[in-house]
């Protein structure tokens, strides 16, 4: 079972430039996200863990929560150390946290 943190843990570790992966669609990406957040839709996890560092916590991120479990399982069976966002893009947007939108900036 995928490790979770909570909105607020989140916030902090983001806040400390913790790596962000967000696991949505390029088009749920593309209309909001969390600022820094890198794109690494669901499909593509298993294939791309090996991008991801092995040296410092991952949050993954998703709409409401569901997927990003999938994926930090997934991570964490590979050695990443990976947590997943309680609450997901919607609970920090509901809580008055900055979204950005468009196009990555970069991929995980």
């Amino acid at each position: 079972m995928a490790r979770e943190v909570t909105q607020e843990e989140f916030s902090a570790a983001w806040a400390d430039g913790a790596l962000t992966v967000d696991v949505r669609e390029p088009a749920e990406y593309v209309a909001g996200h969390v600022p820094g957040a890198r794109l690494m839709p669901l499909r593509s996890v298993l294939d791309r863990c090996g991008e991801l560092p092995g040296d410092r916590p991952v949050y993954v991120i998703c709409a409401s929560g569901n997927r990003s479990k999938t994926a930090a399982d997934w991570m964490n069976s590979r050695g990443v150390d990976a947590f997943s966002v309680a609450g997901g893009t919607r609970g920090w947007a509901r809580a008055g946290r900055p979204i950005a939108a468009g196009a990555p900036e970069h991929a995980a």
